[in-house]
């Protein structure tokens, strides 16, 4: 993919966030393992450059359960079925992309990673202006996401070959059509470039 556009970016203001990578998520995606693969190469070479890495995971307690109001057509059926519940294997991250001591770890309860999480102002602690986004799936957190961080004016960055969706036409819709217009897109090696070249 022909990326002429991309920014340059000071990797020490720069963070990856890792969305839904979760053991019960992650075998939804199309050939997950190589899927998580490029993830893991590519939180990699955001560690190596000095890059934060973030973690965002969907689970719920049993007061997200009971907050969850019936207008909300995706979340009142997982709230009424109890799914999710944040103790459960399921829920947690996917072993082969570990989290380490100083990553930003966070727990939501909606499709997006920053409106039930306090993702924003850890961030912005960090001085944080730019994000690559990988995620399962690209309908969903990554969409979610990629709409309230680019209205909060961070530079954003989906990472092509580092999201994954069920329905492959959607997901070419939203990479081809409705992401170029947010957020700059590269692939998995443009990203290792662009590291090396910061």
């Amino acid at each position: 993919m022909s990326t002429p556009d991309l920014p340059t970016i000071n990797p020490e203001r720069t963070a990856l966030l890792a969305m839904d990578f979760q053991n019960g998520i992650v075998p939804l995606a199309p050939d997950a393992d190589a899927l998580v693969e490029r993830v893991k190469g590519a939180i990699a070479d955001v560690r190596a450059a000095g890059g934060t890495i973030g973690y965002v995971r969907v689970a719920f307690t049993e007061d997200d359960w009971a907050a969850v109001p019936e207008t909300n057509k995706a979340f009142a059926a997982v709230a009424g079925a109890k799914m999710l519940h944040h103790e459960d294997p399921v829920t947690q991250i996917d072993e082969r992309i570990t989290p380490e001591d100083g990553d930003i770890v966070v727990r939501k309860i909606r499709f997006g990673s920053v409106s039930t999480t306090d993702l924003h102002e850890q961030l912005s602690e960090r001085g944080i202006d730019t994000l690559i986004l990988t995620g399962i799936s690209t309908s969903g957190v990554v969409l979610s996401t990629l709409i309230d961080t680019a209205d909060r004016d961070y530079r954003v960055l989906v990472l092509t070959d580092g999201v994954a969706d069920s329905d492959p036409e959607t997901h070419r819709v939203l990479i081809d059509k409705v992401f170029p217009s947010r957020a700059h897109l590269l692939d998995s090696t443009q990203l290792h470039d662009l590291l090396r070249s910061a």
